[in-house]
């Protein structure tokens, strides 16, 4: 069966999530207080409202409660944002991700129940300082504070080198779980998986670990 999704705040992280899940396929109820907001996204979502998400009766006139994953993407109306995600709450919403301006905000939606808080611009900004840093990282995600995984270039350093023979577990602590050749994908490699110049290692790890890694792929 198809998930019924909501967003909460059509602005420009709102909106792209908006699009991203009617792209592919999902049920999506837009919400703004924005009529012209709400007008840009009538052929784009499954239903456009305008209405004011932090009035209860307008929440439960909409059958909130009856949506798989509410996005509260409000932007910089923090008081809006944690009202709106307590009243979801309170109606008895199965999953409630939110959009959080700073540390502070997350706290209080932790608090009150937030199934999951995202950071957008500060995890964008630290994909990207992560990029701009080193030219062999392709792409970054983070998992926590101290992990994540990696898509890093193999450098000339490691060309022809065996996942064991270069020892990766042992000497950095890191696990590659894939590896990207052109257009072939080699999940969860065997030991003895020869490495080429221009292969994309995904790789898992302690930050502290992958950045060491890092150093000796760019030789």
């Amino acid at each position: 069966m198809k998930k019924e999704f909501a967003v909460i705040g059509l602005g420009r992280f709102g909106g792209s999530i908006c699009r991203a899940l009617a792209e592919q396929g999902m049920e999506v109820m837009a919400i703004d207080k924005d009529e012209d907001r709400v007008n840009e996204f009538a052929m784009i979502a499954s239903h456009a409202v305008v209405g004011d998400t932090t009035d209860e009766t307008v929440l439960k006139g909409l059958g909130i409660r009856n949506v798989d994953h509410v996005i509260v993407a409000i932007g910089d109306d923090i008081q809006s944002s944690i009202l709106t995600t307590l009243i979801l709450k309170e109606l008895g919403v199965n999953h409630i991700t939110v959009k959080a301006q700073n540390d502070y905000h997350e706290k209080v939606l932790r608090k009150i129940g937030a199934d999951q808080v995202v950071h957008p611009e500060r995890d964008m900004g630290k994909r990207i300082a992560h990029n701009i840093v080193s030219n062999n990282v392709l792409d970054y995600l983070e998992l926590s504070d101290e992990h994540s995984i990696v898509e890093i270039v193999a450098s000339e350093k490691l060309d022809g080198n065996s996942i064991i023979g270069l020892d990766i577990r042992a000497k950095y602590g890191i696990n590659i779980v894939a590896i990207k050749r052109g257009s072939e994908i080699i999940v969860s490699p065997q030991a003895n998986e020869i490495i080429h110049t221009k292969d994309l290692l995904i790789v898992i790890g302690a930050d502290v670990d992958i950045n060491r890694f890092e150093r000796k792929v760019m030789g």
